[in-house]
C-alpha cells in the first residue's frame, strides 16, 4: 500500500487558491477514476485507487494547513502504513510557477503544513512533491491565499499530468528517479 497526501485548506473559499496545490493535484488524479473521496477515521478524507497494479490511498486532510501533520500521523498509523511509501505534494512559493521538485528529505522551508508534519513525525526525512505556484509577491502569506488568474491557472493546470506522471514513476521506481526526470520547470 501507498499514500499520497495533498496539502490544501479545505472549504470552497480556498478551491483556486495557489496553498491548495497538493488538493488540486489529487482531485486531478481522482477524476481519471471517478472514485470519490469519503471521510476517514481521523480528521481527512480519502479514496482508494489501483494504480499500475499497486493499492494509493489519496489523502486530503480535513485540518487547515497548519496542522497538517495531525492527518498525515493519523492515517499513517491507522493504516500501518510506512513513512517511506508514502508522499506528500504541497505548494511552495520558492519555486517560479510551472516548476516540480521531488525531495526525499529536508527542512519545512517555511511552509506552516510541513513545520506541522515534522512536529508530529518528528523526521524531516519523508518523500515530497513540490509544485511551484509563483515567487513573485510581496505578502507571502496573502499570495499563497489569492487565486491563480487565468493565465496562471492554465499554467497550473498543464503540469498537473506532468505531476501525475512524476507520481507514477516514484510509485515504479522511487523517489530518485522521480527526482532525476521530473525536478524542473514545465514552462
Amino acid at each position: 500500500m501507498r499514500v499520497i497526501f495533498g496539502f490544501g485548506n479545505p472549504g470552497k473559499s480556498y478551491q483556486l487558491t495557489r496553498h491548495n496545490a497538493g488538493f488540486l493535484l489529487l482531485d486531478y488524479m481522482q477524476a481519471s477514476y471517478n472514485t470519490p473521496f469519503r471521510p476517514g477515521k481521523g480528521d481527512y478524507y480519502f479514496c482508494d485507487l489501483q494504480i499500475s497494479g499497486e493499492r494509493v490511498f489519496l489523502v486530503k486532510p480535513t485540518t487547515f494547513m497548519n496542522n497538517s501533520g495531525l492527518a498525515v500521523n493519523q492515517f499513517l498509523n491507522y493504516y500501518k502504513i510506512d513513512l517511506d511509501d508514502a508522499i506528500i505534494v504541497y505548494d511552495d512559493y520558492h519555486l517560479p510557477l510551472g516548476t516540480l521538485r521531488f525531495r526525499d528529505n529536508g527542512s519545512a522551508g517555511g511552509h506552516n503544513g510541513i513545520k506541522s508534519v515534522i512536529a508530529h513525525l518528528g523526521s524531516q526525512k519523508f518523500n515530497r512533491l513540490k509544485i511551484g505556484i509563483g515567487d513573485q509577491f510581496k505578502d507571502s502569506v496573502s499570495f499563497v491565499l489569492s487565486k491563480f488568474n487565468k493565465k496562471e491557472l492554465k499554467t497550473f493546470e498543464d503540469i498537473l499530468p506532468e505531476a501525475y506522471s512524476g507520481i507514477k514513476l516514484w510509485l515504479a521506481s522511487g523517489i530518485n528517479r522521480a527526482m532525476n526526470e521530473y525536478n524542473r520547470s514545465f514552462n
